[in-house]
C-alpha cells in the first residue's frame, strides 16, 4: 500500500481489527521521528546561538539580551520534555502498544493521535483524570 497522508489518517473508516495497522504505525513513526529530529536541530541551534558571547555595554540592551536567552532557554526545557514523551511514543511502536490508553487499553483514536503524536491516553480517560486532579486541587 502506498504510504498514508494526514488526510488518510484523518478520514480512516477501516474496520476496528485494522486500527493501527502497520500502515498507521509507519505513518505515525514517521511524524514522530520528524518531530524529534526538529527538536534536536532547535537544541543545536540553541547551542551555537548561546555560544555566540555577545558583548554590549549597555545594560538595556544586556538586559534584553538575558530576557531573550531565558526565553528561549524555557521553550528548549518544554521542547526537552516533549523529546522525552516523542522517545517513549516510539518505544511504544517498536513494544506494539502505541495508539492505546495506557489505563484502559481502549483505541486512542487515529484523529486524536494527529492532534497529540505523544498521547497516550483516550479522551475520555485524560477527562477523568483532570476530574480527579481539579477534586484534590479544591
Amino acid at each position: 500500500m502506498a504510504k498514508l497522508t494526514e488526510k488518510d489518517i484523518i478520514s480512516w473508516a477501516g474496520p476496528e481489527e485494522d486500527y493501527m495497522n502497520e500502515d498507521h504505525l509507519a505513518f505515525f513513526k514517521e511524524l514522530l521521528n520528524s518531530l524529534q529530529e526538529e527538536l534536536l536541530s532547535n537544541a543545536n541551534a540553541t547551542t551555537n546561538h548561546l555560544q555566540e558571547q555577545v558583548v554590549t555595554p549597555d545594560p538595556a540592551d544586556r538586559a534584553t539580551l538575558e530576557e531573550e536567552y531565558a526565553l528561549e532557554l524555557r521553550t528548549r526545557d518544554r521542547e526537552r520534555k516533549l523529546l522525552t514523551k516523542i522517545q517513549s511514543a516510539l518505544r511504544q511502536i517498536e513494544d506494539g502498544s502505541y495508539g492505546y490508553c495506557k489505563d484502559t487499553d481502549e483505541p486512542i483514536g487515529l484523529k486524536r493521535l494527529l492532534a497529540r503524536p505523544t498521547a497516550n491516553l483516550s479522551v475520555e480517560a485524560q477527562e477523568r483524570r483532570e476530574q480527579v486532579k481539579k477534586q484534590f486541587a479544591d
